[in-house]
């Protein structure tokens, strides 16, 4: 049967995946509805895979062939988040389909920059914690002391600074340098995750306008359409 999902662009709506022969169509007319960037500068020497950090080069993420391998590992992480069983309406199933779609970016940069480690070491750690959950209070923050409140504010751009690391995942400690290079690596990534996500949100909408083919009409998650 098809799963439904909501795919968390634009407003957000509720689409069809099907398993099987109904996803490859989609996937072929989303590979044809992206949009094709210059290539690369002739004669650039290839960069073996270290699992060091290697500078980033965002424009890796205007290439075709990350954005169809992205594209793909996007639409078979939301097929995995369809059938989990929770609903995409919900907060919960929107999450799990937020961090479906950061896992397959990460998992498109193949490590090699920190903020994508950083990604899948949280994956990980979500899973494991899921499992030992128990039902435990949390322990309270204890209050700021009379010291801690009477220190002076950092100076504005180290305060930038500090926002800056916090907002890529795994960059808090870096030097600011090596910040700026991943931070620009990492709005690549995300802006080509935006066009992935647009131009599947469209493809779904125009194959079926978020119909389900083996069940009966839907308007949202698991709501049947009122028959006039």
């Amino acid at each position: 049967s098809a799963i439904q999902i909501l795919v968390c662009v634009g407003g957000g709506g509720s689409f069809s995946i099907g398993s099987g022969a109904s996803v490859r169509p989609a996937v072929a007319s989303l590979m044809d509805a992206e949009e094709h960037p210059a290539k690369l500068a002739a004669g650039e020497p290839d960069r073996k895979r270290r699992r060091t950090d290697s500078p980033p080069q965002p424009s890796r993420w205007k290439s075709p062939g990350e954005q169809q391998s992205y594209s793909s590992g996007l639409l078979e992480a939301l097929r995995h988040v369809g059938g989990a069983g929770a609903p995409p309406a919900t907060a919960t199933g929107s999450r799990a389909v937020r961090e479906a779609a950061d896992r397959a970016l990460a998992v498109a940069a193949r490590g090699r920059t920190r903020w994508s480690r950083a990604v899948l070491a949280r994956c990980r750690a979500l899973r494991l914690r899921k499992r030992r959950r128990v039902a435990a209070p949390r322990p309270r923050k204890p209050a700021p002391s009379a010291e801690a409140k009477g220190k002076t504010k950092a100076p504005a751009l180290e305060g930038k600074v500090r926002v800056l690391g916090r907002l890529v995942p795994g960059c808090r400690k870096l030097s600011f340098p090596s910040l700026l290079e991943e931070a620009s690596d990492y709005i690549a990534a995300l802006q080509m995750q935006v066009r992935a996500m647009t131009a599947l949100s469209e493809i779904l909408s125009s194959h079926g306008g978020g119909r389900s083919s083996d069940g009966p009409s839907t308007t949202g998650i698991g709501s049947p359409r009122p028959h006039s």
